[in-house]
């Protein structure tokens, strides 16, 4: 299989520069909206596609980076400074000397193909140099053309592709342009050049004949106007085939169950042509939990196929692996995960649904490991702050099980997370608050419990801090337990009440306090 190795952009619509390298099998593409996993799926696609026509539509205007605009619009704004969008795809190298060269803007020998769209200085020189002149704020998108070629300096084209990839975006799936291009290459994959040929000649040949034998006594009325067959480019084989699943069309069935059917169907193993790149954009959506969770257990079964996903779900992320993750920042950065563990990896693949991609996503983060301290923790947040929200401080309060802390926490050092890590001290703070994270804290990562063993849970510091809020809210016509046995045997209910009743006469507790004045910093 070709695999792609890596992606190399430049000016390509946010990204003034970009490089990533790519897993052979899994790559999942994460991050906050508006940091670039879609334009990397799309500059992937328009390459391996070699389509000028899909170019074109989109417009050079959308591809071309609007930061390389306004600089050069800004500048000197002579034909040298004019900016151009620069593609390339390193592929594993092969046997195939068309691919193989120098053409590329690392300058290295591989295998690949690169599109560039760039302007046409030898024939309209002049021109934009004219029109520079007249108009500084004009600039001259019209006088710009893609190509494609190889690293070989080789043209490239749509029907000698390299990699026969297939992309789905869930978001346009339902689309007659997006179901027609499904079938269209979902059909080359599995018929070959030869079968193909012949079906789309007995299918034009059916045509003429249901024209000559079914319409001949209409049109035989008709004198010199005749009813026809359409039989152009624009309606043939390709363009008129559909795909059923039993006996229902794919595009009469919901967004959900379409991303789902299509995504299957194209993962397929067929003697003919292989799939060898799927690129997904958040295939998540429309889908239900159930549906999501097939569509995983399908994706991880997948052997033989490149797997690009562009996702903001942590199932997603979690069941595939997080190694194969690769982490778009807002800076224009990549980061991947490759370095997590595999014990912690395989923890996040087989734990019950997380929080993970929320956490990897955040600078700031508060762990708690319960649900009382998680319902009240937003309501102490406001009280030390003077009424500040952690979300509009840019921190984040995600709940987690107490076994996970040290794995979230090897995650927060490889991606350079801020972590206050809020638990009990199960009656020794020491042993379990200290010597028990040693080796897994780092320079950005604290832990706050309290310090007295006796307060061995966030329930009984909670309540000892404010006994007589809580014996009031909670001791009334109470015969078997106490007050703090209540709480420690109704954790959430007790800590929801508190918070509906009696949240602005909470005392917070120290250690709290600390966590939040030391995030804060």
């Amino acid at each position: 299989m070709p695999a792609i190795k890596k992606v190399t952009l430049h000016n390509f619509k946010k990204f003034e520069a970009l490089t990533l390298d790519f897993a052979p099998d899994v790559n999942v593409l994460i991050g906050d909206n508006e940091t670039g996993k879609s334009s990397v799926l799309l500059a992937l696609d328009l390459a391996l596609s070699a389509s000028r026509s899909r170019v074109e539509t989109i417009g050079y205007e959308s591809l071309l980076s609007q930061s390389a605009v306004r600089t050069f619009l800004k500048g000197p704004r002579t034909l040298d400074h004019l900016p151009e969008v620069i593609v390339d795809v390193a592929l594993e190298e092969g046997d195939a000397p068309g691919l193989y060269g120098t053409q590329n803007q690392a300058g290295v020998m591989t295998d690949g193909i690169q599109m560039r769209i760039s302007p046409l200085l030898e024939e309209y020189g002049p021109t934009i140099v004219e029109l520079l002149r007249e108009d500084p704020d004009n600039f001259p998108y019209e006088y710009y053309a893609v190509r494609f070629t190889t690293f070989a300096g080789e043209p490239h084209v749509s029907y000698r592709r390299p990699v026969k990839h297939l992309m789905l975006d869930s978001s346009r799936i339902d689309s007659e342009y997006a179901a027609r291009e499904y079938t269209r290459t979902v059909f080359s994959f599995n018929a070959d050049a030869p079968q193909r040929f012949g079906l789309e000649n007995r299918y034009r040949r059916g045509k003429e004949a249901f024209r000559d034998n079914e319409l001949a006594a209409l049109n035989a009325k008709l004198g010199n106007y005749q009813f026809a067959v359409r039989t152009s480019v624009r309606s043939n084989l390709e363009t008129d085939l559909i795909i059923t699943k039993d006996g229902i069309p794919v595009e009469n069935r919901g967004k959900g169950e379409q991303c789902f059917i299509k995504t299957e169907f194209a993962l397929r193993k067929h003697d003919a042509k292989e799939l060898n790149a799927l690129l997904l954009e958040e295939p998540e959506n429309h889908l239900s939990h159930t549906k999501m969770k097939q569509l995983v257990e399908q994706l991880a079964k997948t052997a033989g196929t490149q797997l690009f996903i562009a996702t903001h779900s942590s199932h997603i992320s979690s069941r595939l692996d997080l190694r194969h993750a690769l982490l778009l920042g807002s800076d224009q950065k990549a980061g991947r995960l490759k370095a997590l563990s595999e014990g912690t990896a395989n923890f996040f693949m087989k734990a019950p649904d997380n929080n993970v991609l929320e956490f990897a996503l955040s600078r700031k983060v508060i762990l708690v490991e319960g649900d009382a301290e998680f319902i009240l923790i937003e309501e102490m947040y406001k009280q030390v702050t003077d009424g500040q929200t952690p979300q509009s401080e840019g921190v984040h309060i995600i709940s987690i099980g107490g076994t996970s802390f040290k794995r979230y926490l090897e995650l927060g050092k490889l991606l350079g997370i801020k972590v206050a890590a809020i638990r009990d001290n199960d009656g020794s703070h020491q042993q379990h608050c200290v010597e028990n994270y040693e080796d897994c804290l780092y320079e950005q990562a604290r832990i706050f419990a309290d310090p007295d063993d006796a307060r061995s849970t966030f329930e009984i510091g909670l309540y000892q801090d404010n006994q007589a809020i809580c014996d009031a809210l909670f001791g009334g016509g109470r015969r078997k337990l106490t007050v703090q046995e209540y709480m420690l045997k109704n954790k959430a209910d007790a800590a929801f009440e508190l918070l509906t009743k009696k949240a602005p006469d909470l005392v917070t507790t120290q250690y709290i306090q600390d966590a939040i004045a030391w995030i804060r910093e």
